[in-house]
């Protein structure tokens, strides 16, 4: 889906700023929030893709002002209560009380730590390297690893890779969907035009439903 979150290209945010010895965390709450996510994606409650669709699904504003960790505690609260874990005002309540008590027990989590992300796949890959491939252009309301900036353009296989866990499924239960994935080289010019930076490349690692051939 397209978003605020895909950020990709896009002007007026003005430079990067790199802090000096910057900390693991800048809030006490953040270690936190690290831990849960851990416990709540690492235990399989939710995929690594619905978590980033949830994030995905932020308010523009609320995406831009609460930091990096705060973004990751919103989703984690409204993924968990869309499926029940938490009841809606229940978050909302526990910091009025609070109490130190306890929080009510949550369901027992799966019994295994969720595997990785390589799976077989019997089908070939339809591309290999030095293939010409075009990056599709979709509208998708749902969750996608197609960067908007390379939408429609063109580039070339690096690399083709083993199949993987394609997310534009997991992210919404129907299934690992396994797809193979490529490493596809942009040219700057192809991306930004005659004003890019000369001998500009980017490296993007794209699914194969997201390329097509080019003659």
């Amino acid at each position: 889906m397209h978003g605020i979150h895909d950020l990709g290209g896009m002007h007026g945010f003005g430079r990067v700023e790199v802090e000096a010895d910057e900390p693991v965390f800048h809030a006490a709450f953040e270690r936190r929030v690290l831990g849960m996510a851990y416990q709540v994606v690492g235990f399989g409650w939710i995929t690594i893709d619905a978590f980033r669709h949830g994030i995905e699904r932020i308010p523009p504003v609320d995406y831009l002002t609460l930091g990096y960790y705060g973004r990751w505690r919103a989703a984690l609260e409204r993924l968990l209560i869309e499926r029940g874990v938490l009841a809606s005002d229940e978050v909302d309540a526990r910091v009025a009380s609070r109490t130190s008590a306890p929080p009510a027990a949550a369901p027992a989590p799966p019994a295994a730590i969720a595997p990785g992300f390589e799976r077989d796949l019997a089908r070939p890959a339809r591309f290999a390297g030095g293939d010409r491939v075009r990056a599709r252009v979709t509208s998708s309301p749902g969750h996608t690893r197609l960067p908007r900036y390379v939408a429609g353009r063109v580039g070339t296989v690096v690399v083709a890779g083993p199949a993987y866990v394609f997310p534009d499924a997991n992210a919404h239960g129907r299934g690992e969907d396994p797809q193979h994935l490529y490493t596809v080289r942009f040219d700057g010019r192809e991306l930004w035009g005659d004003a890019a930076e000369p001998a500009t490349s980017v490296h993007v690692d794209l699914f194969e439903p997201y390329l097509e051939p080019v003659p």
